[in-house]
């Protein structure tokens, strides 16, 4: 793995199929709220994983009387329960400006370890708004605590949803 890639692992208490699921189609009720996490910022907005290669990863925000589509990502593999990769995009790239997340899912007995590798940051350059004035290790270092935060988010949804509570939004 490259230098300027993050890696961050969690294990979720449902089987990988499951899990698959609530990461992908109940992205919005885990990812969690607020401008460190979203482009909507303070205000409120619904986070969509189109479930298909070529599909969107996109947060509609409304906008006065209009809807406002930020979009961050496309699918680039679909293979569930097991595997999901996206070309990402923070909302201040430039056209060409692309990492790519991967996010594997593996049993583990009933539970499943769920893995996020968000590699391809050496792409980026290093003056660039989004790696905040950073090295590259540092910057890693923030990313990976950014990652475990979300990681750490799905692990509570999935307790949730597997205790029969509903699940609250973030």
């Amino acid at each position: 793995m490259s230098a300027d890639a993050v890696r961050v692992s969690v294990r979720v208490k449902v089987p990988p199929a499951r899990a698959f699921r609530l990461f992908t189609e109940e992205i919005d009720r885990w990812w969690r709220r607020g401008p460190r996490f979203r482009g909507s910022g303070a205000r409120w907005g619904v986070l969509h994983l189109e479930p298909f290669v070529g599909g969107r990863l996109y947060e509609s925000v409304a906008q006065g009387e209009r809807t406002v589509v930020l979009e961050t990502g496309r699918v680039t593999a679909w293979e569930p329960p097991h595997r999901l990769v996206l070309d990402w995009r923070n909302l201040n790239f430039r056209e060409g400006e692309v990492t790519e997340i991967e996010v594997t899912f593996a049993p583990q007995g009933e539970d499943t370890l769920v893995t996020v590798v968000h590699r391809g940051w050496e792409a980026i350059r290093a003056d660039h708004p989004a790696r905040h004035g950073l090295d590259p290790r540092a910057f890693c270092r923030m990313m990976g605590l950014w990652w475990g935060d979300l990681m750490t988010a799905l692990r509570e949804h999935a307790a949730l949803t597997a205790s029969g509570s509903p699940p609250a939004g973030r």
